[in-house]
């Protein structure tokens, strides 16, 4: 009796520990039987190149989430940083200029939005809400409403270019994975993190300037916004206003189907990093296997809820 309790307490723990792991492989399984081309090499980079793309945004949204905040802004954010990049290329500026003033521009908007919630003790959700019609509207005045597109090959470099067969996509969404796993177990800002959304009242009175991390987290949130701008920019060879519109959905349900929890305090960058992959895998395989979009919306839908009750679960 004793060993079937032990039993079941072992299992219970691997679901906890590698759940995520052991579903992702369970669907690319089911994926890979209903359609042989979605273990072929092009695809599976392909699917790392479009994952690329919201995984970096979900890094970010990471240590939002981490310390029980939320960022909706993230997909206005993109749009904003990709045709301020796209204005600049057009108005002759180098290359280099162009990607340090676009993560300066994602950067500084997730800076006010640190400082709005911060010193205004306004909510996140109210905020960042707030910020993605703010950041849309400035969007669509700057294009006027139209794509910018047409830029030199080196730009282009960036989001449609390879360094030994693997896109240049997924090498900056694994280095920013690691440089984010080295912040949050190395250094103070990563530690204050965890303590901030396990109890920031605690964290206050300990000494810690709560107000300045917490606003420094956001900021980061919008520099890695900034940094998917620029790929999704190079890569289409445009700017489109309407870029990034609904990305908070996939940005959101990969962090927390990855474990972050929703309340604060818990959760690691590796979880994220296959949350992002299986939402990349998800989608891919509905596009393989001709799913009407209409019905991937319900999809995606049904799997951050079903993600939120698993958090639930976990508490």
């Amino acid at each position: 009796m004793k060993s079937l309790k032990n039993r079941s307490t072992n299992i219970k723990s691997i679901l906890k520990n590698y759940g995520i792991i052991i579903a992702f492989f369970l669907i690319c399984l089911i994926l890979a039987i209903m359609s042989p081309v979605f273990l072929s090499p092009i695809n599976i980079l392909n699917v790392f190149r479009q994952t690329s793309i919201y995984g970096i945004m979900a890094v970010g949204m990471t240590f939002v989430i981490l310390t029980g905040g939320i960022d909706l802004s993230v997909g206005s954010l993109l749009a904003i940083s990709g045709v301020v990049s796209a204005g600049m290329l057009k108005a002759g500026f180098g290359l280099f200029p162009v990607v340090f003033i676009t993560l300066l521009v994602g950067f500084l908007f997730g800076l006010v939005n640190g400082l709005i919630i911060n010193l205004g003790k306004i909510t996140p959700f109210v905020v960042t809400l707030g910020m993605m019609s703010i950041a849309r509207g400035l969007t669509l005045i700057y294009s006027k409403g139209y794509p910018i597109s047409g830029f030199d090959p080196d730009f282009r470099q960036i989001g449609g270019g390879y360094i030994l067969g693997i896109p240049i996509p997924s090498i900056i969404f694994v280095a920013t994975v690691l440089l984010a796993w080295g912040v949050l177990t190395q250094t103070r800002l990563g530690r204050y993190t965890y303590a901030i959304g396990g109890n920031e009242e605690t964290v206050r009175l300990s000494g810690i300037n709560v107000t300045f991390f917490k606003t420094i987290i956001y900021a980061i949130s919008g520099l890695t916004a900034a940094i998917s701008a620029i790929i999704i920019t190079s890569r289409l060879n445009s700017a489109e206003p309407i870029a990034g519109t609904g990305f908070e959905l996939d940005v959101i349900a990969a962090v927390v189907i990855g474990g972050t929890s929703l309340q604060g305090g818990r959760g690691a960058i590796w979880g994220t990093f296959i949350g992002a992959l299986m939402i990349g895998v998800i989608n891919n395989g509905m596009n393989l296997l001709g799913i009407n979009a209409y019905f991937q919306l319900v999809v995606k839908g049904i799997i951050i809820i079903g993600a939120v009750l698993l958090d639930r679960l976990r508490d």
